[in-house]
């Protein structure tokens, strides 16, 4: 796993169909330290190249962290997430998997795909429109970030800690 802190280091979704599942697991998947410490997940499987999906997935990741009490970096998430779930259906030819874990610590959001090519993030000239710029803004917004190969595919993932820090 490569995690890379902010400012760089190391470097179907839709209408609704069949192929849109979404799951939110109480308990989660992690480690609570104490009675009051919860772990929440979502989870939603996108179809393939469905840009539709990323609204939706906006939607969903906006109603899933209204327990997290932190509006602000509530945005970034959306945000973030947005731009990481655009950039699997745009170069993939796969589905894409999300999962958002919201614990004490904070909000750890992951999108998997099923291709092996890592990303990297670049800088856009002038010329290159709007496109070119989602890594860049995870990279600049978040917290921690990175990729994490697997034996098909990656995640790459983003976490943004509770409270003011950034």
């Amino acid at each position: 796993m490569t995690r890379q802190s902010r400012g760089g280091g190391s470097g179907g979704i839709g209408a609704i169909s069949a192929d849109v599942r979404d799951e939110v697991i109480e308990g989660g998947t992690g480690a609570p330290q104490g009675p009051d410490d919860q772990v929440v997940q979502l989870r939603r499987r996108l179809g393939r190249a469905d840009l539709s999906a990323v609204s939706e997935v906006r939607s969903a990741l906006r109603e899933f962290l209204r327990r997290w009490g932190e509006p602000g970096r509530a945005d970034i998430a959306e945000l973030l997430t947005s731009e990481l779930v655009t950039n699997a259906l745009v170069h993939t030819d796969h589905d894409a998997v999300v999962t958002a874990t919201l614990s004490p610590r904070g909000l750890c959001v992951e999108v998997r795909d099923f291709v092996g090519r890592r990303p990297e993030p670049r800088v856009p000239d002038a010329d290159s429109g709007t496109n070119g710029r989602g890594l860049v803004l995870v990279q600049s917004l978040a917290d921690a970030w990175g990729v994490t190969a697997h034996g098909v595919g990656k995640v790459v993932w983003f976490e943004l800690n509770g409270g003011d820090a950034a």
